[in-house]
């Protein structure tokens, strides 16, 4: 950005800033916000969230909660809270929400919270007014003694954002580095980092009107500067304050104001595929707009030359969608162009990245799936590509019996008793084989080894994909991408999966819930896998850095959490007895391991008495509809594999309830179609018809014609 001039009122509350970016263009420090209807606060360029997103229970601080700041269509900063640290890291202390009270006729919203640990609430109000934002903590009763130095008033700044941009706090100036460089020193037995700088007043990026913030105390505290990376990779600046001792009512109060260019319009977003199209298939472009935006009557599409030049292919109105959650949408479909080529979108000023329009469009889509993410998700193995090591062959310690009455800070659980022989700590043997890491994390999860392996079964048997492009050697633990071995990855893969799932039933006696870390430190690794342990057997007769060559007396090793869940060790009986089908020829021995262990777990479960007091799971999960669904899958992959007619007529008897949740089983129920008789299909066709009429309401609820839910990860 040119500017033409830029003046700084430094310390002056409620000035205003006018800043010539070009004829016309005007800034201000001093807004008008307004409580809106989606309760947050907004002006043209700039909105306050207050709690709009809660803290999560399974990744508790992810960074995008309490109070927030989009600042010309970007968050900027988030978490405005109380905190027990300078710094916040995932899993430290956060608050319990109790309640939130949004009041539009005051412009004002209070929020109710509490540290039951340490018989602590207090409250959060927040109150649009003198062109800014005032932000105060409120408690009935003084602040603990055990709190004292430690609790404080947080709000969090993203760094990229802010890296080469400058601050000034009370004539104090510096820039925000792109590295950490703080000095370190411990606080009530924890290392912080030591604050950039200190203060009654920060102004935020000062020398850019479009990221400029500004807060200031409104009492006797202290305002402080932190780097948060110094303790971990994803933390934030941090501006802080620390909250008194001995007062009540309104211990804390802070003053925020915003820079704001009068005339803001976010830039249209074109969304399309990136993959590209097929030439019959249905093409839709979607806009999304700023409400301030006024659209455009025409939006082209363009194919792009072998010279260079663009060749308008269609031009057009777009069909206005209308308001989803923050933003107005229009569309555009251009399912009439259908020559390959390469093309973009363009819309006024906006011009999208290029993507083609061709017949083999999806035919090497899949290719870094199965050719890179994969072999890099391979546990217990040695991974190389090329010149890079993607990690060593990893936890070849597994696993530790999980300690009973254990909840772990990931959402896992153990109940009362391990389940089986094996006592707490205790470490279980075979289980150091296959399995693939959970796509963010280093940890096995039963329920995703098994969508994969039956994935993986099912495109051998449907396409017969002999796809061969890895290396992979199970007896060295060796895998190496691009380097053909004339063996199709598809089997590899599914092997490796088998490995683990067919390894806990017989180390165990039925499937577990998981592999996770057993320190926290652990947890949070960035680097190599294989570094997260010593690969070497806990032995609790050795001393912590002890070894025999064999085993260690360092207690790093993973934990098995081993919960006994028929829902679980059907899904393993399914997966293992469609396995046995696509690893005939590939692995007789394997194929015929698996079959025997998905019989034995169908068998086991029938034999066997229910607990009186079934260990916790999800609802869902314990639900007898849901029960007999899964039970039903397993019976259908049985009879497949063994062709025993005792599976069928289970199966046949649980089809109702099978049938009945449809929505959940349509993918399943698609699979048998093939191999079940007219009376079946006839009951299957309305069922299809009734979803397919669902599915079409989809194109109501959003733009894009893809259900988006508000659960974790989207849904």
């Amino acid at each position: 950005m040119k500017l033409k001039a830029i003046i700084l009122c430094i310390g002056v509350v409620g000035c205003l800033v006018f800043t010539g970016c070009g004829k016309g263009t005007s800034f201000s420090r001093s807004n008008n916000l307004v409580l809106n209807d989606s309760n947050y606060f907004e002006t043209r360029g700039l909105n306050f969230f207050v709690f709009s997103n809660i803290y999560d229970a399974t990744f508790d601080d992810s960074k995008i909660s309490a109070i927030e700041i989009i600042h010309h269509g970007i968050r900027t900063a988030t978490n405005g809270d109380v905190r027990m640290n300078p710094t916040p890291g995932q899993w430290d202390k956060l608050p319990k929400f109790i309640e939130r009270i949004p009041d539009k006729e005051h412009n004002r919203i209070d929020v109710t919270l509490s540290y039951p640990e340490y018989d602590f609430e207090y409250k959060l109000t927040t109150e649009a007014r003198d062109g800014g934002l005032y932000l105060s903590v409120n408690v009935d009763k003084p602040l603990p003694e055990a709190l004292n130095g430690i609790a404080g008033l947080n709000m969090e700044f993203m760094p990229p954002v802010f890296f080469g941009h400058s601050y000034i706090m009370d004539g104090k100036y510096g820039l925000f580095p792109t590295s950490p460089a703080d000095f370190m020193t411990t606080i009530n037995g924890e290392v912080e980092p030591t604050p950039m700088t200190t203060g009654k007043q920060i102004d935020i990026a000062p020398d850019e009107p479009l990221k400029h913030v500004t807060i200031r105390t409104t009492d006797n505290n202290h305002l402080s500067l932190f780097d948060g990376r110094n303790k971990q990779q994803n933390g934030n600046f941090v501006v802080r304050t620390l909250l008194p001792t001995g007062k009540t009512g309104k211990i804390a109060e802070w003053f925020i104001m915003a820079e704001t260019q009068s005339d803001w319009v976010r830039k249209p977003v074109i969304s399309h595929s990136q993959v590209g199209y097929h030439p019959t298939q249905k093409k839709m472009a979607v806009v999304e707009l700023d409400k301030n935006d006024k659209p455009l009557s025409n939006i082209s599409l363009y194919k792009v030359c072998d010279d260079g030049s663009l060749s308008k292919s269609l031009s057009g109105a777009p069909q206005t969608w209308g308001m989803y959650t923050r933003y107005n949408y229009l569309q555009f479909d251009f399912s009439s162009v259908t020559e390959p080529g390469i093309y973009m979108l363009e819309y006024g000023d906006q011009r999208t990245a290029p993507f083609p329009i061709a017949t083999d469009v999806f035919q090497k889509a899949w290719f870094p799936t199965l050719d890179v993410f994969f072999p890099v998700q391979m546990d217990h193995m040695f991974v190389r590509e090329a010149y890079r090591v993607w990690h060593g062959a990893a936890h070849l310690d597994d696993a530790l019996q999980a300690p009973v009455n254990r909840i772990h800070w990931d959402g896992w659980r153990q109940g009362p008793t391990t389940g089986n022989k094996y006592k707490p700590l205790e470490h279980i043997p075979g289980l150091n084989v296959g399995g693939w890491f959970d796509a963010g994390d280093f940890d096995i999860q039963t329920g995703s080894q098994h969508a994969v392996v039956q994935t993986f079964t099912l495109l051998w048997e449907t396409f017969g994909i002999n796809r061969d492009e890895t290396t992979i050697n199970q007896k060295t633990r060796y895998t190496e991408i691009h380097v053909p071995d004339g063996k199709p990855d598809v089997l590899q893969q599914l092997e490796h999966g088998v490995l683990q799932l067919v390894g806990q039933v017989n180390a165990i006696g039925y499937a577990i819930p998981g592999i996770n870390e057993s320190h926290l430190y652990q947890y949070r690794h960035l680097g190599d896998a294989v570094n997260k342990t010593d690969n070497l057997v806990y032995n609790p007769h050795l001393d912590s850095l002890q070894t025999d060559g064999r085993t260690s007396g360092t207690p790093d090793d993973r934990w098995a959490f081993t919960n006994r869940m028929p829902h679980m060790n059907y899904g393993t009986a399914i997966s293992l007895a469609a396995a046995s089908r696509a690893l005939k020829d590939y692995n007789p021995e394997l194929s015929k391991e698996a079959l025997r262990v998905a019989r034995f777990i169908w068998d086991d479960e029938h034999n066997r008495e229910a607990p009186a007091d079934p260990p916790a799971s999800n609802g869902r999960y314990n639900s007898a509809e849901f029960m007999k669904s899964i039970e039903c899958r397993a019976a259908f992959e049985l009879w497949r594999s063994t062709g025993d007619e005792s599976y069928r007529t289970n199966m046949n008897k649980l089809l109702p309830a099978l049938l009945e949740q449809f929505n959940r089983n349509a993918q399943v129920i698609a699979q048998m179609i093939p191999f079940m008789d007219d009376a079946f299909k006839k009951q299957v066709r309305p069922l299809v018809e009734a979803y397919a009429e669902e599915l079409a309401k989809v194109d109501e609820e959003n733009p894009y014609g893809v259900r988006i839910t508000t659960a974790g990860w989207a849904g």
